[in-house]
């Protein structure tokens, strides 16, 4: 009996067979070239990420597209996540580059672990089956476990690579045991095939509405929604700074792309089970984002709080079942990578310079390099939803989707804890231009962390005033995915 191919597009996959083949020649360089080819690997990697950009930007319009038998989907919304993906690993890189030199860390495995990463974040992105997206779960997944703990000679970094690896190694059995529910009472593994079996049965299986809150809690812990969040206080403090930052961003993205495939596709008959769950997960966060950075004295462990509070507001647009919310997640994805790594990025540069974590140590940094100061207060300012900047516009479209699917109650406690966590960003600028330390602040900002943070300033600034091609770029994105 003949057994029937799936359909194999592979020009569909051409950004990620690039990147993988990059990724095991840099592999072979790195062996065989040792320390002569640290500078010329982080060179090609860098380099590799935009050719990847431009080779998705040539694939053809005619989307949605599907290959693998349909496990793997090209459309809108996995083109758009992939370049905020390609730029969430190609500016962590790039900011690296110094501060892996100055640590005697930049051997080539480092930019490799980073392109695996991304093609495992690539790969759940286009994911049209649970077998995709774990595999490309697991992929991202290992490859940011090892670095975690890169620093191998510091207690804190492999502390840190060691917690991360435990919880996520539970979350993803979470996860698998989800999926062998969903797919033991379905006979489906395709996105769209246990939607039709949902949609077409009568009385719902209590089994797979289990099995739909485990894939649930196991994406959440990617994204460190509370109560899932235990992992990122310590990851942030104790992994390498450029590491933290790659963390910071890259996973989020991700996991909120299957977040849409998972929930709007595979589960959206469930979606009066799902929604109240997000919800509480989304008050939580807002809650422990808010209150739990206000102690926090360590500028990671601040910005790690900092991200859950943003994954509150990021789950709220998930749950309002409108275009709109499903477009404000986009946008407030877009604006958080650049003001979290434009913030990390001057981090970086502190921290090149001497000065270590503590926030206060950043003390009369005003006085001594102003340029360096605004770029951080704007960041923070962002981050804290203060307008003009792109920060308030995507929370505020956050908001008015709340609003207009009847969340008001969500809408109101957002507000609240958004009102409580602008206390500790405004903190921060207090110190940058009100206190006053010993530090004398001789840092060197090289080109590298200017061109992150003139990147990251641009899109920060320009787009909170100017955002209408980023708000038609969104809308036409969920249009077509809906």
């Amino acid at each position: 009996m003949a057994i029937p191919l799936p359909d194999m597009n592979l020009i569909l996959l051409s950004p990620e067979i690039f990147l993988a083949l990059l990724a095991m020649v840099l592999l072979l360089m790195s062996a065989w070239l040792g320390k002569e080819a640290r500078g010329l690997i982080g060179t090609l990697a860098i380099g590799g990420i935009l050719v990847a950009g431009v080779l998705l930007n040539c694939l053809s319009d005619a989307v949605p597209s599907v290959t693998l038998g349909g496990h793997c989907i090209d459309d809108h919304l996995a083109r758009f996540m992939k370049m905020l993906l390609l730029a969430a690993t190609a500016l962590p890189l790039l900011m690296a580059r110094d501060y892996l030199t100055q640590h005697g860390l930049d051997s080539g495995e480092y930019f490799v672990l980073s392109l695996f990463s991304l093609i495992g974040a690539m790969t759940m992105v286009s994911a049209g089956s649970f077998l995709m997206l774990y595999l490309g779960l697991e992929l991202m997944s290992l490859s940011i476990y090892v670095l975690a703990a890169y620093q191998r000679d510091n207690a804190r970094s492999s502390e840190a690579g060691l917690k991360y690896f435990v919880l996520g190694s539970l979350a993803s059995g979470i996860l698998l045991y989800g999926i062998s529910l969903i797919y033991g009472s379905t006979g489906s593994l395709l996105f769209s095939g246990v939607g039709g079996v949902l949609k077409g049965t009568g009385p719902l299986n209590p089994i797979v509405t289990l099995g739909a809150v485990l894939v649930v809690i196991g994406i959440s812990f990617k994204v460190a929604a509370v109560p899932f969040h235990m992992w990122a206080p310590d990851v942030y403090e104790g992994a390498p700074t450029s590491v933290t930052a790659f963390i910071a961003v890259m996973p989020k993205v991700a996991a909120f792309a299957v977040f849409f495939r998972v929930l709007l596709e595979a589960f959206a008959t469930l979606q009066v089970q799902w929604a109240p769950l997000l919800q509480l997960l989304a008050v939580a966060s807002l809650a422990v984002g808010a209150l739990g950075a206000i102690a926090q004295t360590n500028i990671k462990r601040l910005l790690a709080y900092s991200s859950i509070g943003h994954v509150g507001f990021l789950l709220i647009g998930l749950t309002t079942g409108n275009a709109l919310g499903h477009q404000s997640v986009l946008l407030y994805l877009a604006f958080y990578i650049f003001m979290s790594l434009g913030a990390f990025c001057v981090v970086l540069v502190l921290n090149k310079g001497g000065v270590g974590d503590e926030i206060r140590e950043y003390g009369g940094l005003a006085k001594k390099r102003p340029l360096l100061a605004f770029l951080m207060a704007a960041f923070m300012f962002s981050m804290a939803g203060i307008p003009p900047l792109g920060g308030f516009i995507a929370k505020f479209y956050i908001l008015m989707a709340a609003v207009n699917a009847g969340m008001i109650t969500l809408a109101v406690i957002s507000v609240l804890f958004s009102a409580i966590a602008a206390f500790y960003y405004l903190r921060i600028v207090k110190i940058l231009y009100f206190d006053q330390t010993d530090e004398s602040f001789a840092v060197q900002v090289g080109l590298s962390h200017q061109v992150v943070l003139a990147i990251s300033a641009f899109v920060v600034l320009v787009g909170g005033i100017f955002p209408a091609r980023l708000l038609a770029w969104t809308q036409a994105t969920v249009q077509s995915f809906l």
